[in-house]
Formats: structure tokens, sequence, C-alpha cells
């Protein structure tokens, strides 16, 4: 059911007015017990407990993270604050406190930033999090910048960490978005599953905080790619990583993708990103929690390779 709004269904940002427009976003923010002062003031006012306080910015911009005839504004809500949740995930941290900066063209509808909000909201929802703030301007196309706070009960898990020996790990769904992300480029809508997992990524938000307490040795999360983000941790911890192909099982829906593109299918896996997987290290496979899958080692050296030898294929995601 469509929520009511204060603007008629044709209203567009310029006739709302910027301060309109803040107060009706305002609206669909409720505010977590650990918010002292949230929307509406120079800044936010938080409550800190304990533990470490961690931080984390993000950007979309329209045309490069995502399209409006390929997601609705609900949709591109639940992305952007997913993709900001997950980083607190990966450091074993539970997010707390977000702000939002939305920058769009004065004719956008109105409809489109509040549904926007929406999708932000309940995805945020989903671990407790509150939109505390934010800042509105006008500008050519949709920017969408977000700061994200959080906390961690205990030493938060960095890229760095990872030791000769190790296993390496993946806790979520992986390759599904990228899988999606084909389709859509080829003017399709099937298979549905792929186009919804591009649309709304689902991270694994408990995730984060279990292997933390499990005693992982180094984690990230997967949103430039796989072996691109193995790539982060090697580089970072100064070992060689093995990413082990054979263990991944690959799903019948990227089966499906790969017979029609003509591709491998297991490439979806190894170089998507954004289904906002957490990539890990733990020091034996039996340090690794459940709900967890070993799908490589850690040796020393440098770099990533598949299955003992470098992949030849694309590795992720790179702006420039």
């Amino acid at each position: 059911m469509a929520a009511r709004t204060p603007f008629p269904p044709d209203a567009t940002l310029a006739d709302a007015g910027e301060f309109g427009l803040i107060s009706a976003l305002v609206d669909l923010f409720p505010q977590g017990e650990q918010v002292l002062v949230g929307p509406g003031d120079d800044a936010a006012v938080l409550r800190i407990r304990n533990g470490h306080v961690v931080v984390s910015t993000d950007l979309l911009v329209e045309g490069r993270h995502f399209r409006r005839d390929w997601a609705s504004a609900e949709d591109v809500g639940h992305r952007a604050a997913a993709q900001n949740l997950s980083d607190i995930n990966a450091m074993g941290g539970r997010a707390t406190s977000l702000t939002i900066g939305l920058a769009a063209p004065a004719e956008l509808p109105v409809q489109w930033a509040l549904d926007f909000a929406r999708g932000f909201a309940d995805e945020c929802a989903q671990v407790g999090a509150s939109v505390v703030g934010g800042d509105l301007t006008r500008s050519d196309q949709i920017v969408i910048a977000v700061t994200v706070l959080g906390g961690c009960t205990q030493a938060p898990v960095l890229r760095s960490g990872a030791r000769p020996g190790d296993v390496l790990a993946i806790c979520g769904r992986q390759g599904w978005s990228a899988g999606g992300l084909a389709v859509l480029g080829r003017g399709f809508r099937s298979p549905r599953v792929l186009v919804e997992a591009y649309r709304r990524p689902e991270p694994p938000y408990d995730a984060g905080r279990i292997a933390a307490e499990a005693g992982a040795t180094a984690m990230i999360d997967v949103s430039d790619g796989l072996l691109a983000d193995a790539g982060h941790v090697a580089d970072d911890s100064g070992v060689a990583i093995d990413v082990h192909a054979s263990a991944f099982d690959v799903p019948e829906p990227l089966h499906a993708v790969g017979a029609a593109l003509g591709a491998d299918p297991i490439q979806f896996m190894l170089s998507g990103g954004e289904d906002h997987a957490l990539l890990a290290t733990f020091a034996s496979v039996d340090a690794v929690p459940a709900g967890w899958a070993v799908i490589g080692s850690v040796a020393a050296g440098s770099g990533v390779t598949v299955d003992g030898a470098p992949y030849e294929g694309p590795t992720g995601w790179t702006h420039f």
C-alpha cells in the first residue's frame, strides 16, 4: 500500500522545497534508543556504551551505481543502505546510525525521494540502525552519500590479519547480483531471482559478529568482486591466497544465465560483487563458524590465484 505523503502525486522536488522534503523524510526514519539527538539540529548525538566506534562512507551515483529503469527508488534505498551496513558487518560490528546526503535534480518527483527513503529505512531496520540526519542539495544527477556509524564489542577484524596456514571462507550468496546485472545489461528481466538479487542484496548481517567472536583473522565484504576483494586481504596481510573454484556450488540460475550468454557461470561468483557476502580467514577449518563455507587457503607469498594458477578473467570492478 502506498504511504501517505503531504505532497500531490505529481509534485517535484522544486514544488516541495528543501525543507518541506526534509520534514517529510525525517518522518520516515524512526530513532533507536542509542539516539539522544536525531535529525533537525546541527549534528546528531549518539549514546556510546562500550567497545569501539566504527565509521564508513560510500557514494552512489546515478548511471554508475544504479539506473532508474533497472531498479525502483525503493530498491535503490535498500541497496544504498545494504552496502554501508555491510561495511560495519565486515569489521565484526553492528551498524547503529547513518546519515544521508542526497543531491538531485529539481524536477525529480518527490515520490522518488520518499520511496528511496522508505527502502533505506526498511533495510536499516534489519539491524536496528537509525537514520539520524543528512543533507539535501540540487544537482544535475542523483548522487547519494551515506555515512554509517557502528560499534564492535570486541577488537575490529581488519583486512591485514590473515596468516599463512589460515583457511579462506565465505558467508552469504555470491555471484547472484552479477548475474542479475548481466541479465539487465542484455535487456532481459529473467531469471527474476537474479534480477531481484541485483536490486536488493541480502547481506548476512549477523555473520560478521559471529566470525569475529570465532576468531576470524581478517575479513572483508565482497562489494567489488570476490577475487578483487580477496586481493585486498592478500595485499594488506602480506600473504598469498588461493581460491578453490571446485568449492563453489554454482546455483542453477547462474548456470542458466551462463548458458544464455555463452559464459562460464563460475565467473559470476569469482568476479561478481554487490551481494555483500563476507570473506574471512580463520586459523583452521575447525574455527570456521556454522553457515560459512571454506573456499580457499592462505600461504606465504603474495597475490591471489585460482586453483593454484593466475586467473585470466576479470577479478572485479574498479572505478578508475
